[in-house]
């Protein structure tokens, strides 16, 4: 029987397990890589450079597309390499790493959400406070206050992963080290683990999702009462971009961790896994860019600039 200290690596089963779907789905997520890594490092030069996009909404943005880099990294990299070199493992001390950075960036990516969809409804619902509300200290705070707490669960997570003792180098069901593939290879009592991934899990995607839920009851009963058609459309137009987007992530969140496992089988769970960690960030600045004027506009100056430069 071999502990945590003596065990080294494991395996990774991959997206898929025939060589030739190994190789297309190589050139197919490099693709989506690619195209994330360059939408969200665009939307972050765009809100960064101009001066009309220093606002709470577009603040909260950049940080969010920072975000989203940072998840899609932490998993698919890993997945690549391994498909390229054809040594589908991933050290222990590695797996326990892409755990806490994948567990932060997803927390990270909910608890924004939630921040964006507060901010638009003190935007709608309290206009007349809404400098005082969202002062730039206030950003900070909720800014400060998320990374805290991203980091304080996943942190614990990846705690409780190494005090578990595993007997065997295992097969990973999965494309990177998520939390419930690992726990099905320990050979210790679990029961610690479950407990907390259910209390802290649970807490991170509901009460995020409450909060988003809330906002947007007030949001639409204010749109509602609002007379004039004109001011009405303009509201509801700086909250549909945000309101895709959640609908997207918490969509597949919630169809990879909250089905029973008998209804979502371990392909099911790859699948789900795979879009919120590789589609849904890759669509989002192509959702804000498509559905938002202002970002427009700040991302041709941008690029405009950068022909200029070029020439």
């Amino acid at each position: 029987m071999e502990n945590q200290s003596c065990l080294s690596e494991f395996f990774l089963r991959g997206i898929s397990g025939s060589p030739e779907q190994q190789q297309l789905l190589f050139g197919i997520f490099l693709c989506m890589y690619l195209i994330t890594l360059t939408g969200n490092l665009l939307i972050i030069l765009a809100i960064s450079s101009d001066p009309h996009l220093h606002t709470p909404m577009y603040f909260f943005l950049a940080n969010l597309s920072f975000v989203d880099v940072g998840l899609t990294s932490s998993t698919v990299t890993k997945m690549l390499v391994n498909v390229q070199t054809r040594r589908h493992t991933i050290s222990y001390a590695g797996c326990l790493t892409q755990m806490y950075f994948f567990l932060m960036s997803g927390d990270l990516d909910s608890f924004f959400l939630a921040v964006m969809a507060y901010d638009r409804y003190v935007a709608i619902c309290r206009p007349l406070h809404y400098s005082a509300v969202m002062s730039p200290r206030v950003c900070a705070l909720l800014l400060a206050l998320c990374w805290v707490l991203t980091h304080t669960v996943a942190l614990t997570h990846t705690l409780l992963m190494a005090r578990l003792s595993f007997c065997v180098v295992g097969e990973i069901a999965h494309f990177f080290c998520d939390i419930t593939p690992v726990l099905k290879l320990s050979c210790s009592d679990t029961h610690v683990n479950e407990l907390m991934l259910f209390a802290l899990g649970g807490t991170v995607l509901i009460v995020p999702f409450i909060c988003i839920v809330v906002s947007y009851i007030h949001i639409v009963s204010a749109i509602l009462r609002m007379r004039t058609p004109g001011g009405a459309g303009r509201a509801f137009s700086t909250c549909s971009s945000h309101l895709c987007i959640v609908c997207v992530f918490y969509g597949t969140l919630f169809g990879a961790y909250l089905c029973p496992p008998s209804v979502a089988s371990e392909e099911k769970d790859i699948a789900a896994a795979a879009v919120y960690t590789v589609v849904v960030p890759m669509l989002n600045p192509f959702i804000y860019s498509l559905r938002n004027k202002d970002m427009k506009g700040a991302l041709r100056r941008l690029l405009s600039r950068g022909r200029v430069f070029s020439s």
